[in-house]
């Protein structure tokens, strides 16, 4: 229970602006009121407008208008208290740890497109795994973009980590295989690869990605064994459709949700779990390697609701 409560503390501080925007003003909306149709349509509203989804917010609404009419819901009150209940129902009991590898290093490959805080993200991954005293080797092979090596060992300096790094505008393919041999050769429990913020639209890019999934696996049977999904929870309902395709390209098992902390539609974690099956297994709630915590649903809708 201490950690359970730790982890509220944590997200609460993390999701201010969700929590004012969505959680909060919906408490302020239904607290102390009698329901009603208007006060229905109000909430359906502020659903919508806080990224929930439409399918959703139709599930969450749909019930409340039945056990309204059936005279089980009559309080504001009530209604907050079946919306955390409805919306913690939505997860069901689901392992959103990162997938080890049975034998040699774990390797997990980090995707999404320009702009998401990838980076940022894969130094977030790399400092829970140092701390947990797993040793961490990154792969840069994002070749395209200017400075994106730079930026990856500057984290990496500053967590004591080494990259393997190609040429820029070199075969991001070929860095990854590098670096797979030179995980293998080391003996380090964990490969992280980091890849071009590549569009999901373009097909080229993605097809890059698949080459990168099959010569790691070369190297080392069963790579990569985590495939994450680095989505920016200020992107909205953008970040469904992203969700969507990196999935049939890439065959995404994780999602590392970034940026939560700097956006007031937090409802976006549940219009992805409407979406898709894919958990999401990390949120970022800041900008240093610390700002992160495992998804916990049922401290993330405690947290969305706090006062």
């Amino acid at each position: 229970m201490a950690l359970f409560k730790a982890a509220i503390s944590k997200l609460k501080q993390g999701l201010g602006r969700t929590r004012e925007a969505l959680g909060g003003g919906i408490v302020s909306l239904l607290k102390g009121r009698t329901l009603d149709d208007e006060l229905i349509r109000d909430l359906e509203k502020r659903l919508l407008e806080s990224d929930v989804g439409v399918y959703a917010t139709r599930h969450l609404i749909d019930g409340i208008k039945a056990d309204y009419k059936a005279g089980t819901l009559t309080r504001g009150e009530d209604v907050l208290d079946y919306l955390k209940r409805e919306l913690k129902a939505l997860w069901p009991e689901q392992d959103r740890t990162l997938n080890v590898a049975e034998n040699g290093p774990t390797v997990i490959l980090v995707t999404g497109v320009n702009g998401v805080g990838k980076t940022t993200s894969i130094a977030k991954l790399c400092k829970v795994l140092t701390d947990d005293g797993k040793t961490v080797l990154l792969g840069a092979c994002d070749t395209f973009r200017a400075g994106a090596v730079r930026q990856l060992e500057i984290w990496a300096e500053r967590l004591g980590v080494d990259v393997v790094k190609g040429q820029q505008g070199g075969d991001p393919a070929s860095v990854a295989f590098d670096a797979a041999s030179a995980a293998a050769a080391r003996g380090v429990d964990v490969l992280i690869l980091d890849t071009a913020g590549r569009l999901h639209t373009q097909a080229p890019l993605m097809k890059q990605l698949e080459k990168i999934r099959r010569v790691t696996e070369k190297n080392i049977p069963g790579a990569p064994h985590e495939t994450l999904l680095v989505l920016d929870a200020t992107s909205g309902q953008n970040a469904l459709r992203q969700a969507e395709e990196f999935n049939a390209a890439a065959g995404v098992t994780g999602i590392f949700l970034s940026k939560l902390d700097g956006t007031a539609k937090g409802g976006i974690v549940v219009a992805i779990r409407h979406a898709t099956d894919i958990p999401v297994k990390l949120v970022g709630l800041g900008e240093t390697p610390d700002d992160v915590q495992p998804f916990d649903p049922d401290a993330f809708v405690e947290a969305m609701f706090a006062e």
